[in-house]
């Protein structure tokens, strides 16, 4: 295979989320989410407010796949929605979303120092760079198709 560098990249964070999540200490005081709840409540958690079309357009789902997770979430206590006029809704997370992420954010910074030590400032640069790639691919761009 000829180098690609963004292929690259492509496949490595594909891999390493996976590990991630598969090594995210188990903890009864975290809400259990599926994979589409997850993608949802990242959502709700980086734009509070928006509407579950906007949800979808962000994460690229299907409108019907995020309307069922976000029935499932607010069965779980992890979001509110609130009645913007007309027929519009937005999504906000609640405390026990905010209490579940600190959870999470605790057990992955754990497992992620105790692999890549203290080297801060590469760990940095990383997260700029993927924050970087997470904002220009979450963005709600209406005219690019979805491939949920």
């Amino acid at each position: 295979m000829a180098e690609d560098p963004f292929a690259d990249l492509a496949d490595l964070l594909f891999n390493v989320g996976r590990l991630v999540r598969a090594r995210t200490p188990e903890t009864d005081q975290a809400v259990p989410l599926n994979e589409t709840e997850r993608l949802v409540m990242r959502m709700v958690d980086l734009h509070p407010g928006s509407s579950p079309t906007e949800i979808a357009e962000r994460a690229r789902l299907q409108r019907t796949n995020v309307s069922g997770a976000l029935r499932s979430l607010e069965s779980k206590g992890m979001v509110r929605r609130q009645a913007t006029g007309g027929r519009g809704v937005a999504v906000h997370p609640t405390e026990l979303a905010a209490r579940n992420l600190r959870l999470l954010r605790s057990g992955w910074s754990r497992q992620l120092g105790g692999v890549l030590g203290d080297d801060l400032d590469a760990v940095r640069e990383c997260a700029a760079l993927l924050a970087r790639l997470e904002t220009d691919l979450t963005r709600n761009i209406r005219s690019e198709p979805s491939d949920g």
